[in-house]
């Protein structure tokens, strides 16, 4: 699942092709993955809007249009969203395309085609329970040391179940987890309401300095991920742990060990991160 550097990337790399450009007309091939309002009323209300901004919150892209309103798209596991230039052929395999006013389009494809897209009014995104509901994101004003210390003070679970939960931190995902974990330290399997002060300041600058690299990097291409542009990720070349099962861990030489926590594949160090 593309997670906050990525989806940050790929925002970046549209901006410039679609800001300020109307939205002529729209193929939807796949009805079921709009989730708000009906496929047909999607498609009129968008017809004729111009894209103002992208904007990027945790996981979701939001574009703001004309008269306030707002296309909101969450890639979930597989979705791609890209741009298409008025030379290239289009691809009959999009589920959805946006052609625009100068003969481009913005074109979203999704094997699982499990991702989500919602048209509301700005004053009425609420209605997303997950975009509501996120907690402050990695490299924000809102997120601070001190909120992470009371947060982790009140969950009793397993740190990487709490680290993964949207409301807890938006944006953080399974692989920038596991990598934030093995720079702090941590044990994924950790309880979080027994870390220390000292333990949570480290993971908070761990945190930090992971989703920095990870879009500095354009983010982590393992299969299929992309910008929306095309180009591969580089923070692949830069794990740690995730992916790198029985693989020697970089600062100990330590196997790497692979498990599950949360139903989510899980790679640590078990020299480097203890459990206790």
């Amino acid at each position: 699942m593309p997670e906050m550097p990525e989806v940050e990337t790929i925002c970046r790399s549209l901006r410039k092709h679609v800001e300020g450009k109307v939205i002529r007309e729209v193929e939807v091939r796949l009805p079921r993955l709009i989730k708000w309002p009906s496929p047909e009323d999607f498609r009129a209300v968008l017809v004729g809007r111009e894209i103002h901004s992208l904007e990027r919150r945790a996981k979701y892209m939001l574009f703001h249009l004309t008269d306030g309103w707002v296309l909101v798209i969450h890639l979930r596991m597989t979705g791609r969203l890209f741009y298409r230039d008025s030379e290239t052929p289009a691809d009959m395999s999009a589920k959805i395309s946006f052609h625009l006013s100068d003969g481009d389009s913005l074109e979203y494809s999704d094997t699982r085609t499990l991702g989500t897209l919602y048209l509301l009014r700005e004053n009425d995104l609420g209605r997303i329970y997950g975009l509501a509901s996120l907690g402050p994101e990695p490299l924000s004003p809102q997120f601070t040391v001190e909120y992470l210390v009371e947060t982790l003070a009140k969950r009793k679970g397993k740190l990487k179940t709490v680290l993964l939960d949207q409301s807890v931190i938006g944006g953080l995902g399974n692989i920038y987890v596991d990598e934030s974990l093995a720079r702090a330290g941590l044990h994924p399997e950790r309880k979080a309401n027994l870390l220390t002060e000292a333990e949570i300041a480290t993971l908070f600058q761990a945190i930090n300095a992971v989703i920095s690299k990870g879009i500095c990097g354009g983010g982590t291409t393992l299969r299929d991920y992309r910008d929306g542009e095309g180009n591969r990720g580089s923070f692949q070349e830069e794990l740690c742990v995730y992916g790198r099962k029985g693989m020697p861990c970089p600062v100990c030489g330590t196997t790497i060990v692979r498990m599950e926590v949360a139903g989510r594949g899980t790679h640590y160090c078990p020299h480097c991160q203890h459990q206790e």
